[in-house]
């Protein structure tokens, strides 16, 4: 039997250079991975990229209303391979139903799963893939980073036009105009306004 892995961090905390080397390390040993992001997130370009200037192709797309399980089966025949592993790429993105696809895949196929992934979003709320990833994973690993005062970075801020914006829609991927920045809680509430 397979499992459910989600490996979850804020912003800029080395999810997408983890998950290349885990990639790596599977087919230095021969076997075969399948890496597929959510259609949503349109940056890279259907690739993945790494802040180290690592950069892979993904293997697919799954848009929100495909099925992530037959997906993947038709993807695999298409290809002739036996799949050893799969791993996803903001996974934050993907519905509740592709992550219970998802626990399908590593518990009736029998092929791990690796989801990497942000648990919140910009205003703390969690989406609902790291949501669904949180409560049925078989294994949740963190994946730390720093804020710009040096304490662990937890909360993922918008910033639009380089000033920081705590209202909008749930999802806003980087582009000319937006781009985010991993505070720790204390430097979170400053920007917002509060006090700690």
């Amino acid at each position: 039997m397979g499992k459910l892995y989600f490996r979850h961090g804020a912003m800029n905390s080395g999810k997408s250079t983890a998950m290349l080397q885990v990639a790596y390390n599977y087919e230095e040993r021969g076997q075969k991975v399948l890496i597929v992001k959510p259609a949503v997130d349109t940056k890279g370009d259907g690739k993945v990229v790494s802040r180290l200037g690592m950069v892979r192709d993904v293997d697919f797309l799954i848009l929100p209303a495909e099925n992530l399980r037959k997906k993947l089966l038709q993807e695999s025949k298409a290809r002739g391979l036996k799949i050893d592993c799969l791993l996803i790429d903001e996974a934050q993105f993907l519905t509740r139903d592709q992550v219970d696809q998802a626990m399908e895949i590593a518990v009736i196929d029998g092929i791990p799963v690796l989801a990497y992934g942000i648990r919140t979003d910009f205003l703390t709320n969690g989406f609902p893939g790291s949501i669904r990833l949180l409560e049925i994973a078989h294994s949740l690993e963190e994946l730390k980073t720093i804020c710009r005062c040096g304490r662990k970075a937890m909360f993922n801020a918008r910033l639009k036009n380089g000033e920081f914006v705590f209202d909008g829609d749930q999802v806003a991927i980087d582009g000319d105009e937006v781009t985010y920045e991993s505070l720790c809680p204390s430097c979170y509430y400053q920007k917002l306004g509060k006090t700690t």
